[in-house]
């Protein structure tokens, strides 16, 4: 049985459909990461599974429970972490962790998450006095306190510094490797990119994509770009059919080995400098935003 299985997920808010009938299907011990813009659904998709918002149709199964019907028993095996947790300045992450721990059956010891999450030296700091990237920590801990099996990010970094975003990253993949399930969202297709062992975009309540975020990025494979420039003595045609800006010329590639093998020996026959050549295969922010033109809010 799947950690995550949802069939025909529907959400209505009077005439407006929230959620379109999505499928979505998460193993478990995976790396799961929902991307959509604002208002395209994944919120209300994601509060329907952790159980804090009713849905109107479809069939969701989550570690094997109806989280619509979820009892303590079903809200004690998941970890929440939310986009802003408001946390008691005067404390320290070892009280917190402790104290929040005392209420689940299965409690991992605080020294324990605060390795995971990086905290070791800062244990014992009052957290008025932790750094914004060291606060979100804390919260990704108290998470965890639970032991939980399947753990909930919501968009875990925004609003970090490059470094804290990395930290951040370091502590997700410590989840990966202690065997949790992780669903995340994000608006960050590089993390997503890092992290996820597969992705789904949703888009005015659908599921557009489903795939490894390689497998997304080969649906643009055919756009491939080649960049360069070449000698400025040089007066000739290159063997592509180029688009120039200025002096530098561009060529979209659905062969670029090939290609590239024609351009760079035409240039050898020739005795023609290339100059600043680039290879540039789509990214899943390409595939992103390719998917996700037009798409209209939803929630």
């Amino acid at each position: 049985m799947a950690a995550i299985d949802v069939e025909g997920l529907t959400k209505h808010y009077g005439d407006l459909a929230a959620v379109a009938g999505v499928d979505l299907v998460v193993e478990h011990g995976e790396v799961f990461a929902l991307l959509g813009p604002n208002g395209a659904g994944k919120s209300t998709t994601v509060e329907i599974l952790e159980g804090y918002r009713r849905r109107d149709g479809g069939e969701v199964s989550v570690l094997g429970c109806d989280p619509g019907n979820g009892d303590r028993r079903y809200r004690e095996r998941i970890g929440i972490v939310l986009q802003e947790t408001r946390l008691e300045e005067q404390l320290t992450p070892r009280e917190l962790f402790e104290i929040y721990g005392t209420s689940y059956p299965k409690q991992l010891a605080s020294d324990l998450v605060l390795e995971i999450v990086g905290l070791e030296e800062k244990a014992d700091a009052r957290i008025k006095t932790l750094s914004g990237g060291q606060q979100r920590r804390v919260q990704l801990g108290l998470g965890l306190v639970g032991d939980p099996e399947l753990v909930f990010l919501d968009e875990p970094t925004t609003g970090f510094d490059p470094s804290a975003r990395r930290q951040a990253w370091d502590v997700i993949s410590n989840l990966r490797s202690l065997g949790k399930t992780i669903l995340l969202t994000t608006h960050y297709m590089d993390e997503a990119q890092y992290l996820a062992d597969r992705v789904a975009v949703i888009a005015a309540g659908k599921i557009v994509a489903e795939g490894t975020p390689d497998a997304l990025r080969s649906r643009l494979a055919a756009v491939t770009t080649i960049r360069f420039r070449l000698d400025g003595g040089f007066t000739g045609a290159p063997p592509l059919a180029v688009r120039q800006s200025g002096d530098l010329m561009e060529y979209e590639s659905s062969q670029p080995v090939a290609d590239l093998h024609r351009l760079t020996g035409w240039a050898l026959d020739h005795n023609v400098e290339i100059e600043a050549l680039s290879v540039t295969r789509p990214t899943l922010e390409d595939v992103y935003l390719d998917l996700t033109d037009g798409a209209e809010s939803n929630d």
